[in-house]
């Protein structure tokens, strides 16, 4: 058989892993920070008949440049974010934020240039990195996996890297950025910054969104996905807000009609039914905080979190918990810092059986 070190496969990519957390059949899954309530009935017929309306033109290409959709995702974050006044030259989308992140790299990265970020944080970012030819630099985070302004600028400054890889609220730790320290690195960064915001609407009410600094940066770009509080994991729809020649330049990268006509029609549909389907997330806060609670009252060490996950420890043998969880049913994620575990929030009855879990396994491991 035919391996890869049979093939000429670029250097740079030999002894990697593909990303991807475990898909394992199990009654509980809290490893992928989903959003765990599915649409309704009534979204469900929307959906379908969304898909019905465009399948009979399924023999054309779509909408080249996805405006409806783009004037659609500018309205909703014009909404969620008080004195943003984004129009669809100032949006962009893609099948997942990932496809974002990519094409950012493709136009502002590649050969000869760096990306800087400071890990812990979303472990796609140095990946597509690399797979873009791009260097990745890892400044890493403070020990409480906040990032002091000073530091980040020392950093910077340092490296002087083509783009700046900010993520608030930061997977897998759920700690978010102060606009203080977002706005000291775009004062000293020499090309882009990017400001992941993938759980930005999980965020506590009193942490803002780096939107509200768009019109004062032109190299500032802020991502967003419809894959967490919006519930469409499914769907692959990421977007980000940015000056208008930053969309210009990441058409230059984009593959032609890169978003299916089906995509388009979903998330749109998605984004009309938006009441509804963040619904639900005041209740995931309300669980994420009492979760962060019960952790603490249990003795463990809890990362604060704007997010829709909790990162706890810590555990001199994390593996020993995460299998023993597994075995009673709950799937959790063993990422991050070597001694934590991360747990997506869920449903009351999937966090009710998630204590129940961890409590025997916590026995077990005395």
């Amino acid at each position: 058989m035919t391996s890869l070190d049979d093939l000429p496969l670029r250097d740079d990519l030999r002894g990697r892993e593909p990303y991807g957390a475990p898909q394992l059949d199990v009654p509980y899954a809290l490893n992928t920070n989903e959003n765990p309530y599915p649409p309704s009935e009534r979204l469900v017929k929307a959906l379908g008949e969304a898909v019905m309306d465009v399948a009979g033109t399924l023999n054309r290409y779509p909408d080249r440049d996805a405006v409806a959709l783009r004037e659609d995702l500018a309205a909703f974050l014009n909404g969620d974010t008080p004195g943003a006044d984004l129009t669809s030259a100032r949006v962009w989308a893609a099948n997942g934020s990932n496809e974002v992140l990519q094409q950012i790299l493709l136009a502002f990265g590649g050969a000869g240039h760096a990306a800087l970020g400071f890990e812990p944080s979303y472990s796609m970012h140095p990946i597509i990195t690399g797979v873009s030819g791009t260097r990745w630099i890892d400044a890493h985070r403070d020990e409480d996996f906040g990032l002091d302004p000073g530091r980040a600028v020392a950093a910077v400054e340092e490296h002087r890297p083509d783009i700046v890889f900010l993520t608030s609220p930061n997977n897998p730790t759920g700690t978010a950025l102060p606009l203080e320290a977002i706005e000291a690195v775009l004062r000293v960064a020499p090309g882009m910054v990017v400001v992941d915001e993938a759980y930005a609407e999980f965020r506590r009410t009193e942490t803002p969104s780096a939107l509200t600094l768009l019109d004062a940066h032109p190299r500032l770009i802020v991502t967003r996905t419809m894959s967490k509080a919006f519930a469409m994991a499914g769907t692959r729809l990421g977007y980000l807000a940015a000056a208008p020649a930053v969309v210009d330049a990441l058409l230059l990268v984009r593959l032609p009609y890169h978003l299916s006509a089906v995509t388009q029609a979903v998330a749109r549909t998605a984004l009309a039914h938006g009441e509804e389907l963040l619904g639900g997330v005041e209740a995931l806060r309300r669980e994420r905080d009492d979760l962060v609670a019960w952790l603490r009252a249990e003795g463990l060490r809890v990362a604060d979190s704007d997010a829709n996950f909790v990162l706890f420890g810590t555990f001199d043998d994390r593996r020993k918990v995460w299998e023993a969880l597994l075995d009673r049913g709950v799937l959790i994620r063993e990422v991050g810092p070597p001694a934590w575990l991360r747990v997506s929030v869920g449903t009351p009855e999937e966090m009710a059986a998630f204590r129940a879990a961890l409590t025997e396994a916590l026995k077990e491991s005395l």
